[in-house]
């Protein structure tokens, strides 16, 4: 990979510099060491010709240190009645173009992103991507209840997008359901990661909660203080004076322990 910089905002008064950091993947090189750098992929400029990563507070399971959480049982007994089935799909071998497929999709993002989300067009660039490398389809013998794409490399599985059945949003817990069973599938596999996206603002928090063996980037490395993590969730939304490391107590114990 291409680690890339780009101007952000300027605060003189506090002399803060801001840049957002790319990552360029270089061909079809390995996804688990770029991800293991705290990036996730970008898909804002359909315009975009190379595969972008951009550098964010990414969350993933450690695989080795995973066991299931009160809430993943809970969730697995609310959900054993409906007799869902996995069926782990390699893209290339997956219909992109089923009906029923894209008409599964396109509802869930009218219904629960929303076009200025996720218009169409997005959607099937990213289909398009070689990152995403997999289709989790989980189903019983009356429906499809739900697709996640995923990104799978050496050592991971990155849980990217999922769509399921909103007609069990009341009644179960499906899209918890989906996440833990990509984790257990995983860890079944002999991954060593499942990548869970940002952890960002208090809607992130429910990730926080639901499993246990957390890691999160924190800029320098993966950190398992979840505690501390949040407590970022729930302040990333008020204004802030400077940067994290300007407004720490003791940043000479901060600089001491790089």
């Amino acid at each position: 990979m291409k680690i890339f910089f780009s101007e952000n905002t300027v605060d003189y008064s506090s002399y803060t510099f801001s840049y957002a950091i790319y990552a360029k993947r270089e061909g079809r090189e390995d996804l688990s060491p770029i991800y293991d750098k705290g990036f996730l992929p970008y898909t804002g400029n359909l315009g975009l010709e190379s595969e972008v990563f951009y550098l964010a507070r990414s969350l993933r399971v450690d695989l080795d240190n995973f066991t299931d959480s009160s809430e993943n049982r809970r969730v697995c007994r609310q959900i054993e009645p409906l007799n869902v089935k996995l069926e782990v799909i390699e893209k290339s071998d997956f219909d992109l173009n089923d009906p029923d497929f894209k008409s599964f999709c396109e509802s869930y993002i009218a219904e629960r992103i929303g076009s200025e989300n996720m218009s169409v067009e997005r959607w099937n660039y990213i289909l398009a991507s070689s990152i995403g490398t997999h289709i989790l389809k989980f189903y019983n013998q009356e429906k499809t209840m739900g697709y996640i794409l995923a990104a799978v490399g050496s050592d991971m599985l990155h849980y990217w997008f999922a769509f399921f059945d909103t007609e069990y949003m009341k009644t179960h817990s499906l899209g918890k359901y989906m996440m833990w069973k990509a984790i257990d599938w995983s860890k079944s596999q002999g991954l060593k990661y499942v990548y869970l996206g940002t952890a960002y603002k208090p809607a992130a928090l429910y990730k926080i909660r639901d499993h246990k063996a957390l890691e999160y980037w924190d800029g320098t490395q993966w950190n398992t203080d979840t505690k501390k993590l949040k407590e970022l969730c729930k302040t990333d939304l008020d204004p802030k004076t400077a940067d994290h490391f300007k407004t720490m107590g003791e940043p000479n114990n901060f600089l001491n322990d790089l």
